[in-house]
């Protein structure tokens, strides 16, 4: 008898109600479980948790029961918040009623950018910090839970009201017919059914057996990509993201070994490159890698290519996108969907998507007028770096890194000075502390939001050939590269607005060298760094330059994009411009934690930016590359070191010009400078006990707390006792503390750098 009751018990026990995916995620959640813990003990992978949490599946008999139990004595002390008593609830169950996500918009802006006739720094520095209300960005809908199923629909595509994969906070496909699904799907498999996770929640059933049949299923089913960003552009192409179980189902290796990370692909006798070949597809130069294009050649205006990405490759680099490549497929499909929506399809790194986002906003060419017989022709796009504008083999000898083929006849191993290169870098700075400094208790340091990108707002860039001058007068309304002693320039003695001002110029480091140190004679300059010496009320005799008579605001739109992507996200995250300071610091105050994912989608924002301008001087990588002979970056418009020097040196400028304002002010000093990162100190460990605000209104000119781009965040704190104990323990009185202010762990230290 006692048989037929367990019978009876685990048939009633199969048909066990569960709560809704949601609050199944919120019972794990609110007693502090991880899916890894519930995984364990259900003997399950973490995946089939993960999927019974986002309602992609449903438990089945054994685990079933033993799932319906452990969510039912959750339930017991977690109650949901419309069936709570009245007494307090724990911490966990107010953890667990925090919203996931924050919806609302970013707050306007004060007031709009400088007019393309402005050229003063300070009133480019104002249009950064205070710039035009974004344009409208793609929001983070939330979507309401699904019900159960018991069985997986026939049906080729589920869509979002039927079978929502993803959690709260994912994008919806847009709105053009073609790219109905969104700009990218996440490829995995269970139960031996290869599944594609899209935006907004939408998943597809796979129907394809390997890599060729999958990229010709992504070009006529899927419905996959993204609209151009500019008129004369291209459309994205999709972007398929393979996970290590849909690389084992299309014969992929999980993972590259040592000699295939160093090629950067697998090697062309792979038995999948052989299918694509016999499929008649082809692969770009870079090969089958994290990053592959397949593609077969475009007929007309069609274009038939399709992206791959696969994360166990390291396509997506820690250091950008954290643990987004160790995130299950719904979630990683929200962080991917997110970024494309708000920037654009990944294309590859985070270095090369931001350099792709300067064609894509700006193609070389568009399509002229209808010709005689009505055709029409490419032609050169007007404000684009085309082929048509400037040859990269043919620029400046002082604009070009070392083993250009420009300096090809130079000795062989001669070391350029500063009056033969164009030095432009961020600062890496620092000073001892002064007596009245080491009275004080804290080092303070505050860090500038995108400051690259913020250097790049209105900046003029040539866009054309450079012309040679000898010894011009100098213009700071055109964008170059000038010869010019700076070495006169006393910076205890400055202009500060229409003033002169007295300062402590042993204190301050030079604006015109990354090492703050003062120039000992001519030495080449870009545009802004000259423009700033002018600016501080000195004059200028520059010996020759090479100046770009074509030039225009290249970079707008791209700042412009991705402003409104990081105001954007950081909204998300509960951190709003334009916010009173005490408000702005606690709102960032652990605003990671609040959704995680959405702080990968900034993180990837931010490097977007600082790899982006970085590309545009990209250096040699392998390939047998011999100095004085051509790189492959070397091929592309975009290669222009000369607009990475003028961002880079409109950044340290602008960084200098407020602590010049701050310190004729207020008397204070930085102790130590690391590109956007300033350390000063003070009696208390807040933003707010150095800075001079009055009336909760800043210092104007000065630092401003704010999330905009230019302003200023809090970056950490320690003790003055602590910088003084790591400079004496590494016998190094300069070392730059502004490194390890963040949180104090001391690394990396070679004789004071």
């Amino acid at each position: 008898m006692s048989e037929l009751f367990d019978a009876v018990d685990a048939l009633l026990a199969s048909r066990a109600a569960l709560p809704p995916p949601a609050e199944r995620k919120r019972l794990r959640a609110a007693h502090g479980l991880t899916i890894d813990e519930v995984a364990t003990a259900l003997k399950v992978r973490r995946a089939t948790v993960s999927g019974w949490e986002s309602g992609k599946t449903e438990p089945r008999p054994p685990e079933r029961d033993a799932y319906a139990r452990l969510l039912d004595k959750l339930a017991e002390l977690y109650p949901a918040a419309d069936k709570a008593p009245s007494a307090p609830a724990t911490p966990a169950a107010i953890h667990a009623a925090v919203p996931a996500t924050f919806t609302a918009p970013p707050a306007p802006a004060e007031t709009q950018p400088p007019s393309a006739g402005k050229t003063s720094e300070a009133a480019a520095t104002t249009a950064t910090e205070n710039p035009q209300p974004p344009a409208p960005v793609a929001a983070i809908p939330t979507a309401a839970p699904r019900p159960a199923r018991a069985a997986r629909p026939s049906s080729t595509s589920r869509r979002p009201g039927a079978k929502k994969a993803a959690p709260v906070g994912t994008p919806a496909g847009g709105a053009d017919p073609r790219f109905e699904n969104g700009p990218l799907a996440v490829v995995d498999v269970e139960d031996d059914k290869a599944l594609a996770y899209c935006t907004g929640g939408l998943v597809l059933d796979v129907p394809a057996k390997s890599i060729p049949a999958l990229v010709d299923w992504t070009l006529r089913e899927a419905k996959l990509g993204q609209p151009k960003l500019s008129g004369p552009g291209k459309d994205a192409d999709p972007l398929i993201v393979l996970t290590e179980a849909a690389c084992e189902r299309y014969g992929l290796p999980t993972a590259l070994t040592a000699e295939e990370k160093h090629a950067g692909r697998i090697p062309e006798g792979h038995k999948v490159i052989k299918q694509l070949a016999r499929a008649e597809w082809k692969l770009t130069k870079r090969g089958f890698g994290p990053w592959a294009r397949i593609y077969r050649p475009a007929t007309g205006s069609e274009r038939a290519c399709v992206q791959l990405c696969i994360p166990s490759w390291n396509a997506l680099d820690t250091r950008h996108w954290g643990e987004a490549g160790q995130l299950p497929p719904a979630e990683l499909a929200r962080v991917l969907g997110v970024y494309a929506s708000r920037v654009m399809t990944p294309r590859g790194s985070t270095a090369v998507t931001g350099l792709e986002l300067m064609t894509a906003l700006h193609p070389p060419t568009r399509a002229s007028e209808p010709d005689a017989d009505g055709k029409r022709h490419s032609e050169h796009n007007p404000g684009s770096l085309g082929k048509d504008a400037i040859d990269p083999l043919r620029c400046p000898p002082c604009e070009v890194p070392d083993g250009h083929p420009a300096l090809k006849d130079l000795p062989r191993f001669h070391v350029r000075g500063p009056a033969e290169k164009l030095f432009e870098e961020a600062y890496d700075w620092a000073r001892p502390m002064t007596d009245a400094e080491c009275t004080l208790r804290h080092l303070v340091g505050i860090d500038v939001n995108m400051a690259f990108a913020a250097g790049a707002n209105g900046l003029n860039v040539g866009l054309g050939e450079a012309t040679h001058v000898q010894a011009p007068a100098f213009d700071p309304k055109l964008p170059g590269s000038w010869l010019v002693d700076l070495s006169h320039v006393d910076l205890s003695h400055v202009k500060v607005g229409k003033e002169w001002v007295d300062l402590d110029g042993s204190l301050l480091p030079s604006p015109f060298t990354p090492k703050g140190e003062r120039p000992e004679g001519p030495a080449w300059y870009s545009t802004p760094t000259v423009a700033y010496a002018v600016e501080l009320g000195y004059e200028v005799r520059p010996v020759e330059a090479w100046v770009r008579y074509d030039n225009g605001r290249y970079l707008d739109g791209w700042y412009n994009r991705l402003r409104d992507a990081y105001l954007a996200t950081m909204a998300d995250l509960g951190v709003h411009a334009d916010t009173e300071p005490t408000d702005f610091l606690a709102a960032m105050d652990g605003y990671k934690a609040r959704d995680p994912e959405l702080a990968i989608v900034v993180s990837a924002v931010k490097a977007t930016v600082k790899g982006g301008l970085g590309k545009l001087r990209e250096r040699p990588r392998g390939e047998g590359w011999r100095p004085g002979e051509p790189w492959r970056a070397l091929s592309r418009p975009t290669w222009r070191p000369d607009i990475r020097a003028a961002v880079i040196s409109r950044t340290r400028i602008n960084l200098h010009r407020k602590i010049v304002k701050h310190a004729s002010f207020t008397g204070q000093y930085p102790i130590a400078i690391l590109s956007d990162c300033v350390v000063y100190a003070a009696n208390g460990p807040s933003p707010l006990d150095f800075l001079p605000y009055r009336e909760g209104k800043p210092l104007p000119g000065g630092f401003k707390l704010g999330i905009n781009p230019g302003l200023v965040k809090w970056e950490g704190t320690q003790d003055v006792l602590w910088g003084e104990e790591v400079r004496e323990r590494f016998n190094a009185p300069e070392l730059n503390l502004a490194r390890y202010i963040k949180d104090g762990t001391v690394t990396d230290v070679d004789n004071g750098e």
